[in-house]
């Protein structure tokens, strides 16, 4: 029973050490990066009431919560989305603001995935939201902030895919398919199984010409050149309008250099139903998942009683750090601070010495020394800690020994 509890539940992990140090380098860097576009942070609760992410919100599905019961009995579930509380928050504290708004965020989510997908069950996600804007700029922004934390965080070699839920619907609704079969057509399309798209595309009556076009969804994808396919596709004007805005994104995209990270995917939908428009995944090796999910969700916060157009994205650090540490690009500890050891006769010296080094900001680490611990195994271990120096303290001056 003892062993048990060292052990974590399925899908949670300890993180600590340089592992920590690393991922709270990372997060640093990426939070600042964010906040340059002029966005500012906010905090929202670990656990919200279970409506915030029900099925009419299109969050995750409701198996996959977390759900407990308060004292009043109230189902509460661990935030799986972060998006939805934003959308709450913005909608109870700036409903009369007509200005654009901008938020940056860090969280941990929680998802009961399936053991047999080998997930984490709690992530770390850094993100922003950008409420009360419906331009292509607006667009081409969140995908201009998440190449560049890319890029921040060390990748050189990722993808940011981009699709259009418009596009889908505009065909789903030149065709006369039901929102229900709509539905089921979106989740088989996310899953790639267009063997099944075309069963239910059958079943539902649907004319061959409009089918086959339906069924190209599968060969939207690669570069730019696809867009002018997908208009020979759009024979309606909500489809070509989301071609059209997404040509409008690539434009501001070329025009700050960084369409050499983008492609498109028109199959791509999204497994959050609140997305309304352009939507974004990026991916890079060394993990399976995608690292970045994104997309403008314009509907949402009308659901919280503010109509606002909106926009996001979220970068799955845990996924993130996978990627950099098999791509070895994870950055180096260095060498820095102080390990301080002393003996127990010249311990006030030892206190006084380290707090003048540490008032200047210089990492002091005190440790009194053992009699049963040698010299050069605390020289190890303060070499494991990547500590710069070691001092002495056994009376007078310190004997001071330089580390690797």
């Amino acid at each position: 029973m003892k062993n048990q509890l060292l052990h974590t539940p399925e899908g949670v992990r300890d993180i600590y050490n340089l592992e920590c140090e690393r991922k709270l380098v990372i997060q640093d860097k990426l939070h600042s990066l964010i906040r340059t576009y002029g966005y500012r942070d906010i905090q929202t609760p670990t656990f919200e009431f279970f409506d915030i992410f029900n099925k009419e919100r299109g969050s995750v599905i409701s198996k996959e919560m977390f759900k407990f019961i308060d004292r009043e009995g109230n189902t509460l579930v661990l935030r799986p989305d972060i998006t939805p509380s934003i959308a709450r928050c913005a909608a109870k504290y700036y409903m009369d603001e007509k200005m654009p708004l901008r938020f940056c965020y860090m969280g941990n989510t929680f998802i009961n995935n399936s053991s047999y997908q080998g997930r984490l069950k709690e992530t770390t996600q850094l993100g922003c939201e950008l409420i009360g804007a419906n331009t292509p700029v607006a667009d081409g922004e969140m995908i201009a902030i998440i190449i560049r934390c890319m890029l921040e965080a060390g990748l050189t070699k990722f993808q940011v895919e981009l699709g259009e839920v418009e596009f889908f619907r505009g065909l789903m609704e030149e065709a006369g398919i039901e929102e229900d079969v709509q539905i089921k057509i979106r989740d088989l399309i996310e899953r790639k199984n267009f063997f099944g798209v075309e069963e239910l595309l059958l079943e539902a009556g649907i004319e061959e010409e409009k089918r086959n076009r339906i069924l190209k969804l599968q060969e939207l994808f690669g570069t730019a050149e696809k867009l002018s396919e997908a208009k020979v596709l759009a024979r309606n004007s909500r489809s070509l309008e989301a071609i059209n805005r997404l040509e409008q994104v690539y434009e501001i995209l070329k025009a700050c250099h960084l369409e050499q990270y983008v492609s498109f995917e028109l199959g791509m939908l999204g497994k959050y139903k609140y997305y309304t428009g352009v939507i974004f995944k990026a991916y890079t090796y060394g993990t399976g998942e995608m690292v970045v999910t994104g997309g403008r969700y314009d509907s949402l916060l009308q659901q919280f009683g503010k109509q606002a157009a909106s926009i996001g994205f979220a970068i799955n650090i845990d996924q993130l750090i996978t990627a950099l540490s098999r791509q070895k690009l994870l950055p180096e500890k260095q060498a820095e601070g102080i390990f301080l050891l002393y003996q127990p006769e010249v311990q006030m010296d030892a206190v006084l010495f380290a707090a003048n080094y540490q008032k200047q900001g210089i990492t002091v680490e005190l440790i009194q020394k053992d009699p049963e611990i040698k010299l050069e195994e605390y020289l190890q271990y303060a070499t494991k800690l990547s500590r710069k120096e070691l001092y002495y303290l056994s009376g007078g001056t310190p004997v001071v020994y330089p580390l690797g």
